[in-house]
């Protein structure tokens, strides 16, 4: 059996029948059903627009077909489970962060969620002082390449404000399986250009430019 693929098939040319055979080949490889994401990324599925122009939508396509486990990932079970992921990855990630700051450069000099206006919206993760200046880090872990890209344009928008661009910005993304070559790849072949003072980088990126930088001292 040949199973369709995306950038062979018409736009009008699945079935429910191709359909389920994509579906039972994701399922194979990952012992789980696809979400919307994954079947944009997934070459024997249809991409989630072509779902929901064809057959209504992933829901309404998960109960036709019967499909094992939650119709509807945004909802119940599920959705409270990723949530709950998802905030403690990015406490685990934060703190790993902190830990490092704080050893490179002494926690009075290391200010978590700092507001640089009081309007509770500008503000980011960490903003560190050293010898000579400061800088400020926006932490973020992506799941791939798509979802980095998007989450650095909301971070860019973010920090649009001039009151924000005083100090380099650091955006650190902490998935290992995103090197810093694919992050250079990223920011150079961005319609958004990042501003001057903007940086992209891995956490190791990061230590680099730390480890070159003169922590302050307190006077006695």
């Amino acid at each position: 059996m040949t199973l369709k693929q995306q950038k062979k098939a018409r736009k009008e040319s699945w079935t429910l029948d191709n359909v389920r055979e994509g579906l039972d080949r994701f399922y194979k490889e990952h012992n789980r059903y696809p979400t919307a994401h994954e079947f944009d990324n997934f070459i024997y599925l249809p991409s989630s627009r072509t779902i929901q122009r064809k057959f209504g939508g992933l829901v309404q396509l998960r109960e036709e077909l019967n499909l094992k486990g939650p119709k509807d990932f945004t909802k119940g079970d599920y959705s409270s489970q990723r949530a709950y992921m998802i905030n403690k990855r990015a406490h685990e990630t934060e703190k790993e962060v902190y830990e490092y700051l704080v050893n490179r450069f002494g926690v009075q000099f290391v200010h978590r969620e700092f507001f640089f206006l009081d309007d509770k919206r500008t503000r980011t993760d960490f903003f560190i002082y050293y010898n000579d200046s400061a800088f400020s880090i926006d932490v973020f872990y992506p799941k791939d390449r798509p979802n980095l890209i998007g989450c650095l344009n909301n971070k860019l928008r973010k920090y649009s404000d001039e009151t924000m661009m005083q100090y380099p910005v650091f955006f650190l993304q902490m998935n290992i399986d995103i090197d810093q070559r694919i992050l250079d790849d990223i920011v150079k072949n961005k319609k958004n250009m990042l501003q001057k003072n903007q940086y992209l980088v891995t956490f190791k990126t990061l230590k680099r430019f730390c480890e070159d930088k003169e922590p302050l001292s307190l006077k006695k």
